[in-house]
């Protein structure tokens, strides 16, 4: 089981809190003998058509003394879960989970 990052709980509740439903708390992302996990992944139902939206979320933080390295191993993640993920669950929508800051100061 991977660890967990520091903003697991608090993008777990925010997702919650915006109505959606937690399905898998790790991820599983298997492919052949490949087995990896990101962090979340959850469901929200729209009404009016009772087909909901399928989203996996991996938090990254930014902790090392370089935010480009740290986002060289965060965007590499991230290619390789969407490239599995529309092999075999083209539906989920894959979300990359960041600080504010970290956003504010490196994406910006």
């Amino acid at each position: 089981m991977p660890a967990k990052d520091i903003y697991h709980d608090a993008v777990k509740q925010a997702l919650i809190k915006d109505g959606w439903t937690i399905t898998a708390d790790p991820y599983p992302i298997k492919y052949e003998e490949v087995k990896l996990f990101a962090d979340l992944a959850g469901e929200k139902t729209i009404a009016a058509s009772r087909q909901g939206q399928q989203v996996v979320v991996e938090i990254k933080i930014f902790l090392s003394i370089s935010p480009m390295r740290d986002f060289e191993n965060a965007l590499g993640q991230y290619l390789i879960y969407k490239a599995l993920l529309a092999i075999d669950h083209p539906e989920k929508q894959l979300y990359l989970a960041i600080s504010q800051k970290i956003y504010e100061d490196f994406f910006q």
